[in-house]
């Protein structure tokens, strides 16, 4: 017959606790480090636990040095801003100051005949109309819509305002003025006279503010 041994209950509970304590400690630490000692409370008891320094935040408790004696001599952890780098400024694109009356100006001549060249007043071509609107309100512009298209300020699509010029076709070949809600004033060609159509009665290319 074997032989049996009572075990000393408090020794079982004391152990049992160290246990829950060293084993609680090592699921948190994410960096190995030296061992430090951990008190177990109110049992006399502590135990060596590897890298539990090293548990963020945990200088941060209250009275924490008195369980791991080592942490008494630490400075609190210095507190960081973070610092969010601010994105660079994207320059903004001037408003367009005479933009209605520069549409109003375009569409003073609706109905008016196409003539390749023309400047106006009675009768015009696409780049014609564009600058002829533009010197009613005291602005000279390119004479080309290739030129107006490359020297004016690039406009998105989104942002257009009423007076923007709109270049169409591959090459900016063809321009018109935006006169707001989507829609263009423009000298089609010979056999349209001046009218307002729909942005996407022709391919975009794209526009620019002067």
């Amino acid at each position: 017959m074997g032989k049996h041994r009572r075990s000393n209950p408090r020794v079982t509970r004391n152990a049992a606790a160290v246990s829950a304590v060293a084993l609680g400690a090592t699921a948190v630490i994410t960096n190995p480090a030296q061992a430090a000692e951990v008190v177990i409370p109110n049992t006399g008891f502590s135990v060596e636990v590897a890298g539990i320094e090293n548990t963020p935040g945990l200088n941060n408790v209250p009275g924490i040095d008195q369980w791991i004696p080592s942490l008494s001599s630490q400075a609190a952890p210095a507190a960081y801003a973070a610092v969010v780098e601010a994105p660079a400024a994207v320059q903004a694109v001037p408003a367009q100051s005479n933009g209605q009356a520069i549409v109003d100006a375009a569409r003073s001549k609706i109905g008016a005949p196409y003539g390749w060249g023309a400047t106006g007043p009675n009768a015009f071509d696409c780049s014609g109309l564009t600058s002829w609107a533009y010197s009613q309100v005291g602005k000279s512009i390119p004479r080309t819509s290739q030129a107006q298209a490359a020297q004016g300020t690039p406009v998105a699509y989104s942002n257009l305002q009423a007076g923007d010029i709109v270049a169409f076709y591959s090459g900016a070949t063809h321009v018109g003025i935006y006169s707001g809600h989507g829609t263009v004033i423009h000298a089609l060609n010979s056999s349209t006279p001046l009218s307002e159509h729909s942005l996407d009665y022709m391919p975009f290319h794209s526009a620019v503010r002067f």
